[in-house]
This record gives structure tokens, C-alpha cells and sequence, in this order.
């Protein structure tokens, strides 16, 4: 593309865009210093630009039919074959539709992105193929992964296998259905405020949220740098663990990773150790939201103690900066979400990663089509720009340092304890609306559900839920969270948990729940 030098029009709309005044000669000095930079921008055009080189073949992969989709959680059909050995060797992979796969198509749920084909892998991608894997396909998630529901991407709903009519979460929807459903051993999902483990709770899966930067977020469209994280979603913690030992560890290329190499475990080397010793604190603040159910609530309490049949220690303790943390979340979102993904055009500024020059321009499109954004997005946008004009990113910058203020109590915590505990979300899985949503129902499916998960986004904390009880034929998820890079505890007391527990016979009745929350009241 050929840059031009700004007209005289061009540079006064700029200028009272920017609230300055300028005199003539100020107009033609800045057009004639502009023009003296121009060459800069056109040796950029000559410029290959440098991405890291694709090394599997593949074909572009297909739209499968309604007849083979049966819960709408495909977006394109792959067979991408990886070497010829490897951990991953004879698994079948599922990618979130928000991982670069080059040469197919990518859309992130969003009808602006649709035709849109990455030319690089992702660093995740290239790790699956090098351990063997094969990837077949790429799961529909949610319209730009802003919704924890499923009822708001463009190709249309994404439907639980459980139970018929049902939300499986989101915004990681479609991984969650194509493992559940047997169709892939395992998926990569997204999480920004619980989207790997609020789809997982709902269906039964294993899912966790890595301790940010673990996993390089390398070549996958970014909501907010801060808060970005992608992991494994599997039927079981063994393959979870498996499947992290693959895609863990520094690329050289995320800079949300700390240091050049993250610390790393052989981390399938922690199952089978059991729970003894191990010492829990199940935190209150993560019961009792205002939309929690009573027989989710019951339910998980009754499933952690079963911790202490397996030689942990389980103390149930008051903390209410949970509290705080869900609110500096959705503070920083609502700015960051916006300022990032749709201003910065899913890249922003200040971060030394890499850039997709061809997903920013694609991005950058949303400008002409923003009456396809869906209304949960709208709200975010609203929001997100109000706050800008009105109080020029105030809370954003409060909520990231209350953030780091919540890490260190949270840590402080870990001190005393190997884990925290509580529900994953605060209700059961729900059908969708049968007829199209209204405005209210876009919004309140979207935001729900994230009250226990979104914090440890902040404070970048590792997460895993696991499934610890059926209501109504309703998977519950319980929710450890662990010290930052250890992941082995979770697996050792997942695992320890998934042996010893048959979480399908756990239930609640509610009635006896609701009146158990009426008591404690």
C-alpha cells in the first residue's frame, strides 16, 4: 500500500480532532515534514515482511456440512499431519478459531474476519505438529471470544452434546463440544475471563488456565495483552498434563513471558502422587454471588471435603479481596477489551511480539461494518469509549494496580495454602433462547458466569477446573488455583481428585441447598 502525504483538509480535521489550533504555516510545515518522512513508509512497502516460516503441509481444510456438525462447533475441517513421533502422537487436536493456522481460514467468530487466511502457525501450532500430533480442525467460539455463553457467533449457536438445547459456555465453545463429543482428543481454548474453564465446567471437561505466559500467545488474535491466555481442554487431567508439556515453555517471540524461558515440568510426572498433605483453602467469597444457585454452591462444597478422605487438609476461610479482584477485572476489561482488540486492532502498541500485519489491516475493518457486532460487544465498546472520554483510562490504570495489589494477598494466601478452591461458576448450564436474543438476553448470556474465573486473569495465576458433581444432568466444575508456574500441584490434586472421587454420583438436593443458604444468611 502507498502512503500519501496528508492534504491541507486532511491535516485540519486531524488537528481539531486533537484539539489543536493550528495558523497556515503550521498546516504546510507539518504536510512538508510529513512528506520529508514519507520515504521511511515506502522502503517499509519494499520490505518483505518476516514472519516465522510454515514447516508442515497442509491443504486449506473445508466448511463442514450441517449433517457432520451437529452442534454447530465446527468452523473449518482439518487433517493436518504432524511427525511421524511425538507425545502427541495419534491425537487429534482441535484449535479455538482464534489460532493462526497458515493457509487456513481463521475467524474468531466474527463476521468481519470471515475470508480472512493467517500466512504463519502459531507457536503453539507448530509445537502439536512437532510432538506428533494431528490437527483437525478449527471450533467456533464466540463473536471476537467476548461472551461466556454460545449464542453469539456468526456461523450461529454452538449447542452442548449433554443435553439437548443447552449452552456449553463459551467463549471457547466449540472445543469444548468437540472433545466432549469425541470428534478431537483434545482443544486448545482461549481464556481472558474463563473461557477455557467455564466451557469446560459445563461439559465435563478438565481445563485449565495456565500461569500467564507459560503457553506462548504467539500468532493468536489477542483480546487484551494483559489477561490473554490459551491452554489445554481434555476429558482427562492425564492428557491435560500431557498436552501442556507440549505447549509449554518460551518462544523467544511473546513478551508476555517474563523471561526468555518460563519455568517448565515434566508436568505428567505429578499424577499418581495423591493428595496427602496437601493443604486447600476453599474461599466463601467464591459462593454466594448473586447468581449463584444454591445446589451449585452445595455441591461443591460437599465435593471438596471429599479431599480430606484423600489426605489433604481442607479449611474453609474468609477472603474477601475475591471480591475486590472481580471488580478491578471487569473495570480493566471493559477499557482494555476495547483499546486493544478493536482500537488497536487486536494488536495495540508497547509490546515487542509478533505482529500480523495482515490480521491488523482485516481487523482494522470493523470500522465499516460496526452494525454487525453483536450487542454484548456494542455494550463493551459503549462502555469502553465512555470511559475513555469521561475519565481518560483513570480506572483502568487503578484496576491494574489493585490487580497487582490482589496477586500478592492471593499469594500471601498460597503461602499458608498449596491451593484455593471454589465453584467454577456460580450456576448450572442453561438452555438457550429458542428465538432469536434480545438485547437484555445478548448481554446478561455474555457477561454471566465469570464471577469466580476472571480474577486469576488478572492476577495471572494458574486455574484448573474439574468435574465434581451432576445436577439435572449438568456437569459442576470445581475450580484450584495454584501458585504462579505450579501447575504440578494442580495435577497432582486433580488427579488425586478424578481417582478417587466418582463425581457423577456427587449431587445435591436443592431444595436442601436453598435452605441451607437461607440458614447461613
Amino acid at each position: 500500500m502507498a502512503v500519501a502525504t496528508p492534504t491541507r483538509e486532511q491535516v485540519l480535521a486531524l488537528a481539531e480532532k486533537l484539539g489543536f489550533s493550528l495558523t497556515d504555516e503550521e498546516i504546510e510545515v507539518y504536510r512538508r515534514e510529513f512528506a520529508n518522512t514519507k520515504f521511511v513508509y515506502d522502503r517499509l512497502d519494499q520490505l518483505a515482511d518476516y514472519v516465522p516460516p510454515v514447516k508442515y503441509p497442509r491443504t486449506p481444510g473445508r466448511r463442514p456440512e450441517p449433517a457432520e456438525n451437529k452442534y454447530g462447533a465446527w468452523y473449518v475441517k482439518t487433517d493436518i499431519k504432524g511427525a511421524a513421533s511425538g507425545k502427541l502422537k495419534g491425537k487429534r487436536i482441535a484449535l479455538k478459531d482464534t489460532v493462526a493456522l497458515a493457509g487456513v481460514a481463521m475467524m474468531d467468530g466474527a463476521s468481519v474476519l470471515e475470508g480472512y487466511t493467517p500466512e504463519t502457525d502459531a507457536t503453539i501450532v507448530t509445537r502439536i505438529l512437532d510432538a506428533g500430533g494431528t490437527i483437525v480442525g478449527k471450533a467456533v467460539c464466540e463473536y471476537f471470544s467476548f461472551s461466556s455463553s454460545s449464542h453469539t457467533a456468526v456461523t450461529g449457536r454452538v449447542y452442548s452434546p449433554l443435553k439437548a438445547g443447552y449452552s456449553p459456555g463459551g467463549s471457547s465453545a466449540g472445543s469444548a463440544v468437540v472433545v466432549v463429543a469425541g470428534e478431537a482428543d483434545m482443544a486448545i481454548g482461549g481464556d481472558q475471563a474463563g473461557s477455557i474453564r467455564i466451557p469446560s465446567a459445563c461439559t465435563g471437561l478438565v481445563g485449565l488456565k495456565p500461569t500467564w505466559g507459560l503457553v506462548p500467545y504467539t500468532g493468536i488474535i489477542s483480546s487484551e495483552f494483559n489477561i490473554d491466555h490459551c491452554g489445554p481442554m481434555t476429558r482427562t487431567v492425564a492428557d491435560n498434563a500431557l498436552f501442556l508439556e507440549v505447549l509449554a515453555g518460551g518462544d523467544g517471540i511473546d513478551t508476555r513471558q517474563s523471561t526468555p524461558d518460563p519455568k517448565v515440568h515434566p508436568y505428567t510426572k505429578a499424577l499418581g502422587k495423591g493428595a496427602k498433605g496437601v493443604k486447600i483453602a476453599v474461599i466463601e467469597e467464591g459462593f454466594g454471588w448473586p447468581a449463584s444457585q444454591p445446589e451449585v454452591d452445595a455441591t461443591v462444597r460437599e465435593a471438596v471435603t471429599r479431599f480430606r478422605k484423600l489426605g489433604a487438609s481442607v479449611d474453609f476461610i474468609q477472603f474477601p479481596w475475591h471480591r475486590d479482584a472481580f471488580c478491578a477485572w471487569l473495570a480493566f476489561a471493559l477499557d482494555g477489551y476495547y483499546t486493544n482488540l478493536l482500537v488497536g486492532n487486536g494488536f495495540g502498541t508497547n509490546h515487542g511480539g509478533l505482529y500480523l500485519t495482515s490480521l491488523n489491516d482485516k481487523l482494522a475493518g470493523w470500522r465499516s461494518r460496526a452494525n454487525e457486532i453483536p450487542y454484548n460487544l456494542r455494550f463493551g465498546m459503549i462502555a469502553g469509549e465512555y470511559m475513555k472520554q469521561q475519565h481518560q483510562g483513570h480506572y483502568y490504570c487503578k484496576a491494574h494496580n489493585l490487580a497487582r495489589h490482589a496477586a500478592l494477598h492471593y499469594d500471601k494466601l498460597l503461602a499458608d495454602y498449596d491451593l484455593i478452591a471454589m465453584p467454577t461458576v456460580a450456576q448450572k448450564a442453561k438452555p438457550l433462547p429458542k428465538g432469536p436474543c434480545t438485547v437484555a438476553e445478548t448481554i446478561a448470556l455474555a457477561l454471566e458466569n465469570i464471577e469466580n474465573t476472571c480474577p486469576f486473569n488478572l492476577t495471572h495465576h494458574p486455574a484448573i477446573t474439574v468435574p465434581c458433581g451432576l445436577i439435572d444432568d449438568c456437569p459442576i466444575g470445581l475450580m484450584l488455583v495454584g501458585r504462579h508456574y505450579d501447575e504440578p500441584t494442580l495435577y497432582r490434586a486433580a488427579a488425586a481428585f478424578e481417582a478417587g472421587v466418582d463425581w457423577r454420583k456427587i449431587a445435591v438436593d436443592p431444595g436442601r441447598a436453598r435452605k441451607a443458604k437461607a440458614t447461613r444468611r
